[in-house]
């Protein structure tokens, strides 16, 4: 079920790529050139309320779009991931995954990389 005022069930950006269960955009603020989101079709904040048929359809459609970025930008590597709930850094209420493909030099020391999501505690 959409939902009137949310920017992920009325988007106006173009679809790259679609499936069954998500739909895949270039985000809107990309921290690299390529970044991708993944978006579940259905409205629902919380990727650990999606069924698992959904799961699926969205990590496929990660893999999907993992090999059109190395087509398109050829980067040397990506960060997938998502967040959940307001704590962790989510600010629309609608399930996306984050594909940010990494290039060499696009920061000093990417040891670690998601672990930097507390900037302080990244390190080991």
């Amino acid at each position: 079920m959409k939902k009137k005022d949310c920017p992920f069930c009325h988007t106006s950006q173009d679809v790259i790529r679609e499936s069954e269960y998500c739909f895949a955009i270039y985000d809107k603020y990309p921290v690299n050139p390529g970044h991708a989101l993944v978006i579940s079709l259905r409205h629902t904040a919380n990727y650990f309320d999606l069924s698992e048929e959904e799961t699926k359809g969205l990590w496929k459609l990660v893999a999907e779009m993992r090999l059109f970025l190395n087509e398109e930008y050829q980067p040397k590597g990506f960060n997938v991931g998502f967040n959940v709930g307001l704590e962790a850094g989510q600010t629309i209420d609608h399930v996306h995954i984050h594909i940010i493909p990494r290039y060499k030099g696009d920061m000093e020391d990417p040891t670690g990389g998601v672990r930097h999501v507390i900037p302080e505690r990244g390190k080991y």
